[in-house]
């Protein structure tokens, strides 16, 4: 060892002994001190200048590792391999490598790569370019098939305002109703299904899909289209959209949660809720809105459905009248058409069965039977002693005549309605299922009575006869009803009704 430094302060040194090329060691010895050495690549006397001297590897084979051309650097070598070779020139490594002596794997391996990727990307683009053709042409023939040709022309005769509804996608409405789940059904119908749809915003809605397709389905659809675009009225149902790229047409509607009227009066779903005061109040906003249809709108619509299963009730039991696939405008100028008879049997007109001229009576008749119901509880056909099937609107005539009305009103509705209400309810049934269009009242007249039974307020009859009977008041009718067939007018005897509310 030299000095008594180590290499760090001996490097700072005025004596600093190690020359060029050379590196200082601290000394191992366990003494102070340093030593030199050659920097690697290097020989000499690393204590004498100049220094360490460069060692020559490529003279000597056995110290380079270069299989043919070998190049002397300052402290080392560099291996390569003359022209129109390939590899590393190393003998521990790939060497020199004759042309064509081995297969080009990396080139080929890139080029085979990009050969793949391209023939996959081009057959994905010529796939999805095929489908999305096949799916152009199928739209357009769904189009066809479901009457978008028809609906143009009629958006065109400016009929209605077609333009502002929204025309769903079929993928849209797919996923909406979870690609039409059973558990997604509110209902079955003759024509059709409807389905509980979620639109992306968020918003229920009810989605008719028509099981077959077929020209007179083809122009129902269309024609609920151009009718329901023309109507603004809280008591109808509102449309939405439709979809016409679909194997079948739908009709996007809004949601209405609580059902049709027939199940609340037939099926007594909801309970209680069917008070006299709550019949008479969907009475008069079924009536209204007919009225409106038939007065009130650009053309005349008359409805030709009118059914208590065509009438929703919302989530507070507001009426919403649907279902206007067999509706018909009637031009200003004229006051019937002339069409294939059409409609639910138990809710028919008989005229308009006779003689195939569809007026605005035949709705009104159609709304006589769902009074009918509204007031009975008994269904549009019922079945007689013999098994017979027999129209509600039949039955209830009959049992006026025979003096027997009260026997089949529904207990509900005698317990609660006012001796008034009920009287003038029954004169307005009996005069809506007349059986001449011309006997009937018009639907706005109807209306106006049945906002007018609203507003009385007398004393339901089982609390009216009960005060009576304190007061022991005589009863001086002793028949169970009488009738005025002139004035179709209607009078109970309270002994009569009486004895149905209290039965000995």
């Amino acid at each position: 060892a030299i000095g008594s430094l180590t290499c760090i302060d001996a490097r700072t040194s005025e004596d600093y002994a190690c020359r060029e090329n050379s590196e200082c060691v601290d000394s191992d010895t366990g003494l102070r001190g340093y030593r030199c050495s050659c920097n690697e690549g290097y020989e000499g006397n690393p204590y004498l200048s100049p220094g360490g001297q460069d060692i020559d590897e490529c003279a000597d084979p056995n110290i380079n590792s270069c299989e043919k051309s070998c190049t002397n650097t300052p402290g080392s070598y560099n291996c390569s391999c003359p022209n129109g070779y390939t590899g590393d020139g190393k003998k521990d490594g790939r060497g020199c490598i004759a042309p064509y002596s081995e297969f080009p794997w990396i080139k080929f391996s890139i080029g085979m790569g990009v050969g793949f990727i391209s023939l996959v990307v081009g057959i994905t683009w010529l796939y999805f370019s095929i489908k999305k053709r096949k799916l152009i042409k199928a739209r357009e023939k769904f189009f066809q098939q479901n009457g978008g040709l028809l609906l143009k022309r009629r958006i065109s005769t400016k009929e209605g305002g077609v333009e502002a509804t929204k025309t769903f996608t079929a993928e849209e409405l797919k996923k909406a109703t979870n690609n039409y789940a059973n558990d997604r059904i509110l209902g079955r119908g003759g024509n059709g299904i409807v389905y509980r749809g979620v639109l992306r915003d968020n918003r229920i809605v009810a989605i008719k899909r028509s099981r077959i397709v077929d020209e007179s389905q083809i122009e129902q659809f269309i024609n609920e289209v151009i009718i329901l675009t023309q109507i603004n009225h809280r008591n109808v149902v509102r449309l939405f959209g439709f979809c016409l790229e679909d194997e079948v047409p739908l009709l996007v509607y809004e949601y209405v949660s609580e059902g049709t009227l027939y199940e609340h009066i037939h099926n007594k779903r909801g309970g209680g809720w069917l008070t006299w005061q709550h019949r008479l109040r969907i009475a008069a906003e079924i009536a209204t809105t007919l009225a409106y249809l038939h007065s009130f709108t650009s053309m005349p619509i008359i409805h030709r459905d009118i059914k208590s299963a065509n009438i929703l009730l919302d989530s507070v039991y507001t009426a919403k009248v649907a279902d206007f696939g067999a509706s018909r405008l009637i031009p200003l100028d004229q006051t019937h058409v002339a069409t294939l008879v059409q409609g639910t049997f138990g809710y028919l007109d008989p005229e308009y069965f006779r003689t195939s001229q569809l007026t605005e009576k035949s709705d009104v008749y159609s709304f006589g039977v769902v009074l009918a119901e509204i007031l009975t509880g008994l269904k549009p056909i019922i079945r007689a002693r013999n098994d017979e099937p027999k129209n509600l609107a039949d039955h209830f005539l009959l049992s006026v005549n025979n003096n027997c009305l009260l026997q089949i009103l529904d207990r509900p509705v005698l317990r609660e309605g006012n001796l008034e209400q009920l009287q003038k309810m029954a004169e307005l049934v009996k005069s809506c299922l007349q059986l001449h269009g011309g006997d009937r009242p018009t639907m706005k007249e109807v209306a106006t009575e049945i906002e007018g039974l609203m507003k009385l307020t007398g004393m339901p009859w089982s609390n009216q006869h009960g005060q009576e009977e304190n007061d022991q008041h005589e009863l001086s009718n002793l028949h169970p009803v009488s009738t005025n067939s002139n004035a179709n007018t209607i009078n109970f005897s309270e002994e009569y009704i009486s004895s149905i509310l209290y039965p000995r």
